[in-house]
């Protein structure tokens, strides 16, 4: 396994853990939220996932948009970081921010699922 693709891995884990985590202050009405490192790390952390994925892409030449895996892997990643904003910041509802907060986990899910088979459709 190559050191770049440790390291997607490795932020990829981190992103969800601290998704699922901030999910959970979320239900609790939890303070921790207001933290500022709470609203900065993810952000970092993200970054560093983006780009390594950038140059694990360009490594294996496999490209969005001509890949059709990469381009299904790009397009819910989009749904994750949009259902994410929706969960963590704009749901005009607790309840509503718990179920987009269910519905982003089982994206990454499916990201994950396609980057491990290369396969647009997966099966669980």
């Amino acid at each position: 396994m190559s050191f770049i693709k440790l390291i997607h891995i490795l932020a990829a884990m981190i992103s969800i853990s601290g998704f699922i985590l901030r999910g959970i202050w979320i239900i609790k009405n939890s303070p921790r939220l207001q933290q500022r490192w709470v609203r900065i790390v993810p952000h970092v952390n993200d970054t560093i996932l983006l780009i390594a994925g950038v140059m694990l892409a360009i490594s294996i030449q496999q490209y969005p948009f001509v890949h059709g895996w990469l381009t299904a892997k790009i397009l819910a990643l989009l749904t994750y970081i949009g259902l994410g904003m929706v969960a963590i910041r704009h749901g005009h509802s607790k309840q509503l921010r718990i179920v987009i907060w269910f519905a982003a986990i089982l994206v990454f899910a499916y990201i994950v699922g396609v980057a491990r088979t290369r396969q647009v459709f997966i099966l669980f």
